[in-house]
């Protein structure tokens, strides 16, 4: 009969990998709130910017270590070709741009520029797909799994974004070791059918959307869910957007912000660019609103004086995307990273050091554990058996 042990380590004996940090003892008088209403949230982006700035910051300093910053690298491994319609996007096969389509990259190339990044101090390395979803893509899939087992094995977070996902390829993915999930809601619920007249997208509604974040969250898997500044919407949008994952039955562990960066072709080519203030008011908001949430500058941040940055830190950014480039645009450099983090006192995250994320990585190596536990016990009473049979045999 196979028998189950459990075991359960004391905190002095649990070990972690050389990149794991424990979760960090935090003290906070901002509790985490499901049923934030839109008006509480938009009298909050309203009110005074430094007021803003000063509250954000010090709900910060409440969740989080003020002076760390994650460093994500992101890799665009199936370029272009993509069948939908965003209206921002480059990708799309729609619209006439200087994005080509490209094969999903050989595993090799990954796991070499994943290894760059580790040695230029990002802690998480994601990777991102131009698909619709994964229907009719086994092999591309089953790559793409082996792919995120070898990253994780560096001791790296692993993030990837393919589009929509069911609840048994998020399993997978989950098995495979992936950390996080990307899949954005972009903009409010509200505006997302109505941008500039037309719509973000029509080849996906928002509750596919949010049906994927659901399948993602439900494997055990973080939800990185944020959305785009500067498609035309008002700052009732980034309000509703803020609402929109602040009511979900768990807050995504990451929430980027990108700032539009408008690329010829596209239908919002000409969409004016975001004011530095609008985006520090959607992080602080956005931290006070979400306060174990790592609020992520994403897309844009290489239009930003350093000093801008700096402000996007203070009002409760704590993480970046660096290297050398994101999907489709432009990235800030890791050299230059450093040495404006150097200046501002700040440091890089460990791996696994988000409070949420290190509890779903001892979760899953627990039920490792408890795997191999059970596959052990059943090979060594298997033997046990086989040698009582045999010797039942020669009597």
């Amino acid at each position: 009969m196979l028998r189950k042990l459990t075991f359960v380590s004391s905190p002095s004996f649990r070990r972690y990998l050389a990149t794991h940090a424990p979760a960090p003892a935090t003290t906070s008088t901002s509790p985490t709130r499901h049923n934030w209403t839109k008006h509480e949230i938009q009298q909050i982006y309203d009110s005074p910017l430094l007021d803003l700035i000063f509250r954000a910051a010090t709900v910060h300093r409440e969740h989080h270590e003020s002076g760390k910053i994650q460093l994500c690298t992101l890799m665009n491994i199936k370029t272009g070709g993509c069948t939908e319609d965003c209206k921002y996007c480059s990708q799309s096969s729609r619209y006439s741009t200087a994005t080509k389509a490209q094969r999903l990259v050989d595993i090799e190339p990954v796991l070499e520029a994943a290894r760059k990044a580790k040695e230029n101090g990002s802690t998480r390395f994601c990777m991102g797909a131009a698909w619709r979803d994964l229907a009719g893509r086994k092999r591309g899939f089953d790559k793409i799994l082996k792919m995120v087992t070898e990253v994780r094995g560096m001791g790296m977070e692993v993030c990837t974004t393919l589009g929509m996902l069911s609840r048994e390829q998020a399993k997978q993915l989950k098995e495979a070791g992936l950390t996080a999930y990307n899949h954005n809601l972009d903009t409010s619920r509200e505006f997302y059918p109505q941008a500039r007249n037309t719509q973000v997208i029509t080849t996906r509604s928002y509750d596919e959307r949010i049906e994927t974040i659901a399948n993602v969250r439900d494997a055990g898997i973080s939800v990185c869910s944020g959305g785009i500044l500067g498609l035309g919407e008002a700052k009732e949008d980034r309000v509703g957007l803020i609402w929109e994952v602040s009511s979900m039955p768990e807050h995504p562990e990451s929430f980027p912000v990108n700032a539009l960066v408008p690329i010829p072709g596209t239908p919002m080519e000409e969409n004016e660019p975001v004011s530095v203030h609008n985006l520090i008011r959607t992080i602080a908001t956005a931290r006070i609103v979400l306060p174990t949430t790592i609020i992520r500058l994403a897309a844009g941040r290489q239009t930003l004086t350093e000093s801008e940055q700096a402000m996007c830190f203070m009002a409760g950014a704590n993480a970046v995307f660096t290297g050398e480039q994101m999907l489709t645009t432009p990235c800030s450099p890791w050299d230059e990273d450093k040495s404006m983090m150097d200046r501002w006192g700040l440091e890089g995250m460990r791996s696994f050091q988000q409070v949420s994320v290190s509890r779903k990585e001892e979760a899953r190596r627990a039920a490792a554990d408890t795997v191999n536990v059970d596959v052990n016990l059943g090979a060594i009473e298997g033997a046990q058996n086989q040698t009582q049979h045999s010797r039942m045999s020669d009597a």
